[in-house]
């Protein structure tokens, strides 16, 4: 495929794609902090400066609606200057090119999609979707709301609305469970990229498809939960690791 030396561990990635027949990936915050979101875990991480009872949970909602607001239309604000990177641009590209078959994200910032990504499965929902507590209507949000406009209301009936997202305390989408589970059972290649994979039911996807007989590669900077499973550990960070595997195949990034 290449006609030079590559990394170790971007060949030994390279001949697992080339061998696999149905490959996918699971994506935390890591694929993203190199777009400049934070991340919510670690050192710099976003709930080592606030409280997530009172930002991200349904009674931290409903005791201060704007003050949540206002952390998330700030959260937007960073994500609409962050640009995807060479990782989430190279999973839309495998995708392009029939190697990789569904992305299953518990990012909400949806900078898989703006890569180009088709099949993403949402497990934490949409920053950029908001929903009504009263009627349920869903819409999107072009840009952050602005302090006038906030907290939020319905169009439609009036009511209050809230980030549709999965706030502390609060299960996931069915549906998106469920279509993640299914994907991971018919995967034979799980890339895990940039997760922590502590957060549950989330977390156990991978191991849920290793079990099911797919070999994973875990590629994240810091020790994980998945380092004891996989088939192969890669210590780096998302976009410079995807930027060189990309170049090893021959594909440009943008």
């Amino acid at each position: 495929m290449v006609g030079f030396p590559v990394p170790s561990s971007v060949g030994a990635v390279i001949e697992l794609l080339k061998k696999s027949r149905y490959a996918i990936a699971f994506t935390g915050a890591g694929i993203s902090a190199d777009s400049g979101v934070p991340t919510f875990r670690g050192p710099n991480g976003l709930w080592r400066r606030y409280k997530p009872e009172e930002l991200a949970s349904p009674w931290g909602f409903q005791r201060n609606p704007r003050l949540v607001w206002e952390w998330y239309a700030w959260r937007m604000r960073i994500i609409a200057r962050a640009r995807p990177n060479p990782a989430h641009y190279a999973l839309a590209a495998l995708e392009s090119m029939g190697v990789l078959k569904a992305v299953i994200t518990q990012n909400v910032d949806g900078l898989h999609q703006r890569a180009g990504s088709k099949r993403v499965i949402e497990l934490h929902g949409n920053i950029w979707r908001a929903r009504c507590t009263r009627c349920g209507h869903k819409w999107l949000l072009k840009e952050p709301p602005s302090e006038d406009e906030l907290p939020l209301r319905c169009p439609r009936c009036g009511a209050l609305a809230r980030p549709d997202v999965v706030w502390f305390g609060e299960p996931l989408p069915e549906r998106a469970l469920r279509e993640a589970f299914e994907e991971a059972e018919k995967a034979d290649l799980v890339l895990v990229i940039g997760t922590s994979g502590v957060v549950e039911p989330a977390g156990s996807i991978p191991v849920y498809a290793k079990r099911s007989g797919a070999k994973l590669v875990n590629i994240n900077p810091e020790p994980n939960r998945y380092d004891d499973i996989a088939d192969l550990n890669v210590r780096e960070r998302a976009a410079p690791f995807f930027r060189k595997l990309m170049a090893s195949m021959g594909i440009a990034m943008p």
